[in-house]
């Protein structure tokens, strides 16, 4: 049986989630039209659009329903960057960001002259709040993971939200690999005030909390100015055209209810597998070492460096085994990329190379994390022996 840690990539439909998908079909009809077979899907819709925003601490209203994370997280950018003032062309990035973050700001900056201002972060994975701040004035827009994708990092989403919002510069905030593992709650980041600075957008998927693949949302606040992506049809405050998902928001709202309602259990049972993981790896492979922050970071996330070895070899050896985990680095065009993140940290092109990350979710047991402790350090050691004869080659 496959042992699967990849959680973070996407983690298995909830029964939840499925029951909901199938039953919302049996509702016919366009949630936009005004007949009662319509009125009915949007009935359903807005119910799920209320559990939503119950859960991400946001008015309904301002929950737009999106194909997933990354559109979101492109509506939010891109959207802000078109309706921002006259005179401001810059866009506050830190390092270490998600590829969608990177590559819809890198598309800014090449087509439409975007200036960006680059935030450092530290050796544990945070953004330097310091170098936010001065980053900040005079910026179109400014961006930031609520927690990192690959080492797990949380920040301090309140204190970035209240920099943007002290500066005047409306702030996007990617909250997909937070949702479900941490509280998320929009109005309370947000904080007093009622302008278009600070916290305006955030970013969402479902399928990272057990919901389907195709379904995310952006939280975009009443206040915002915020150009859409897509026009037709005057749909979600029309900052998002087209006929709407109603089984998708359904299963999203039953998936992120029940990972909410087993959020706070959830959180203490997967700290003590991370636990005991990593300390399971610690002792069999002294040399590893794991990185991000080790207390303020995601339940389930236990992002090692391997030294010697090449995460891509490693993880391969652990697929035969029927492991599955992630090297945590990008993959484009089927060529292996150092981890930016982990470049991000202060660490070489080598240790960018050489990291695996283990996400644990719902489904993941002690057996899970036994079968691991037992079958990587022989993977280890081949990874290790396999890049010792590269090298005699080179």
């Amino acid at each position: 049986m496959r042992v699967y840690l990849d959680h973070a990539a996407t983690t298995p439909l909830r029964p939840e989630a499925r029951a909901a998908w199938l039953a919302a079909h049996d509702v016919l009809g366009n949630p936009s039209s005004i007949h009662g077979a319509g009125q009915d899907a949007r009935r359903l819709l807005e119910d799920a659009r209320e559990a939503v925003a119950a859960v991400l601490g946001c008015q309904p209203i301002e929950v737009v329903f999106t194909s997933g994370g990354t559109e979101a997280a492109n509506l939010a950018l891109k959207g802000l960057w078109w309706s921002r003032p006259a005179d401001t062309e810059a866009i506050v990035l830190p390092d270490g960001e998600h590829h969608a973050t990177l590559d819809a700001v890198g598309w800014l900056a090449s087509t439409h002259e975007a200036r960006v201002r680059p935030v450092p972060l530290d050796p544990l994975g945070r953004i330097d709040p310091e170098a936010f701040s001065i980053a900040l004035p005079g910026s179109a827009l400014a961006t930031a993971l609520v927690a990192s994708n690959e080492v797990g990092t949380v920040q301090d989403a309140a204190d970035l939200t209240a920099r943007a919002r002290d500066a005047g510069v409306p702030l996007h905030l990617d909250a997909v690999s937070a949702l479900g593992q941490i509280p998320v709650d929009f109005a309370a980041w947000r904080g007093a005030g009622s302008d278009a600075f600070g916290l305006v957008a955030m970013s969402v998927s479902a399928h990272k909390v057990g919901g389907p693949v195709g379904v995310g949302a952006a939280v975009v606040s009443r206040h915002a100015r915020l150009t859409p992506l897509v026009h037709g049809g005057g749909q979600q405050r029309s900052l998002r055209a087209g006929t709407q998902d109603v089984p998708g928001a359904a299963a999203f709202a039953a998936a992120l209810t029940a990972a909410e309602r087993e959020r706070h259990a959830e959180t203490a049972r997967l700290e003590a597998l991370r636990e005991r993981l990593v300390a399971g790896i610690l002792s069999s492979i002294p040399s590893a070492r794991l990185l991000g922050h080790p207390t303020e970071r995601l339940p389930g996330n236990a992002h090692v460096l391997f030294p010697d070895a090449a995460g891509e070899t490693l993880l391969f050896l652990l697929d035969m085994q029927q492991i599955a985990v992630s090297t945590g680095s990008a993959c484009q065009a089927g060529v292996a990329e150092p981890s930016h993140v982990v470049l991000a940290l202060g660490l070489d092109d080598r240790a960018a190379r050489s990291v695996l990350r283990f996400t644990l979710g719902y489904t993941s047991t002690a057996d899970d994390v036994d079968a691991v402790l037992t079958r990587l350090p022989d993977a280890y050691a081949r990874a290790v022996a396999s890049g010792a004869r590269s090298d005699r080659r080179s």
